[in-house]
């Protein structure tokens, strides 16, 4: 007799649970709702649940547990209040003067410690160390709540290219438009396993994704999905841990999105939902100065300039208009410029 194709229910709940596809690498597709579904059938409901009971109640507790009288409590809350425990001192930057305390003492021994490691240049070892890895470091992490949308985490990415401003200004530098990309190209998808994930939330959206999915069907591709990121949680989603997905706007500005880790909230976690998306970690750009002082952040970039060592070249503002421009505001030479936004901004 031919053995059935038909999964019982506990291969079903194994589908979910992530395991590793490659070692080391990224796991086997599974849903990320039905995971959670697991784990909470398992757990009792104290150990994920922080909902904190009346102060009443806490007091009762804490008394029958320490085997103390109720006078004694009211004593300790007076001792231990969180006034009680603050500094006299409200600036927590500036060490004071008079140094009594040894912890003072050591504050400020490392404070003057620090200010000696100061440099204003990298080296040459953290010069090609960042040359090294700067294809793999992480730009961004955020933790995200299954419930959030993919419309949430497409808002909290923080890319340079939302902010630019696109034309050619060197006729009118006092005339840059206010507004920014992000404001005026707000398409964008997700691409998670088949599916493209488009923005639809304005009228002024477009299905970027077509593009791709019509040069697919000429080259025997799968066919590919197409959804609403706006309306999909995460709950809804079939993803692999460790996997690398993508992540597109402004027409062609692409990111890889790698899920890195699912699991319950903790005690240790950020507790109010608010905050989520919530930023973890966010890499250091460099930031790109004046090539002319060497001193200020550069806002200008002009091309075919006369003017400039290099081709392109960056300015600082006060620079920029020294250089190009008389004291009556009347351009000089013939040269191109454009708004130029540093990827230090987001530092």
């Amino acid at each position: 007799m031919a053995e059935s194709s038909t999964l019982t229910c506990e291969e079903k709940q194994h589908e979910n649970v992530p395991v590793y596809e490659f070692i080391d690498v990224n796991s086997k597709e599974f849903h990320i709702g039905a995971f959670r579904d697991l784990w909470l059938d398992v757990l009792n409901p104290e150990v994920y649940s922080y909902g904190e009971p009346a102060p009443e109640i806490e007091d009762v507790e804490f008394i029958e547990e320490m085997g103390i009288e109720p006078k004694t409590l009211e004593e300790l809350k007076s001792i231990c209040s969180v006034d009680s425990l603050r500094s006299r001192h409200e600036d927590t930057d500036n060490v004071p003067s008079d140094l009594h305390l040894s912890t003072l003492k050591l504050r400020k021994r490392r404070q003057d410690y620090k200010e000696t490691l100061t440099r204003d240049t990298a080296d040459r070892h953290e010069v090609y160390a960042n040359e090294m890895f700067k294809f793999v470091r992480a730009y961004q992490t955020l933790h995200v709540l299954g419930s959030q949308k993919l419309s949430d985490l497409r808002d909290a990415i923080c890319c340079v290219s939302d902010l630019q401003v696109f034309g050619e200004f060197s006729n009118t530098p006092d005339m840059v438009p206010q507004f920014i990309s992000k404001d005026h190209y707000k398409s964008a998808f997700f691409f998670f396993n088949g599916t493209f994930f488009n923005d639809t939330r304005f009228p002024e959206c477009q299905d970027i994704s077509k593009t791709t999915r019509e040069w697919t069907r000429t080259r025997d591709f799968p066919e590919f999905k197409t959804a609403k990121m706006e309306d999909t949680s995460f709950y809804d989603l079939k993803m692999k841990v460790g996997f690398p997905y993508l992540y597109t706007h402004q027409g062609d500005c692409e990111h890889v999105v790698i899920l890195t880790d699912v699991r319950l909230v903790h005690q240790d976690d950020c507790l109010d939902m608010k905050l989520y998306p919530l930023i973890t970690h966010k890499h250091r750009v460099v930031t790109r100065k004046c090539s002319v002082c060497h001193l200020y952040i550069s806002r200008w970039i002009t091309t075919s300039d006369a003017f400039a060592p290099t081709d392109p070249c960056l300015f600082c503002d006060q620079c920029f208009r020294m250089f190009h421009y008389d004291d009556k505001g009347n351009k000089l030479g013939d040269f191109l410029a454009y708004a130029y936004v540093d990827p230090g901004t987001f530092n």
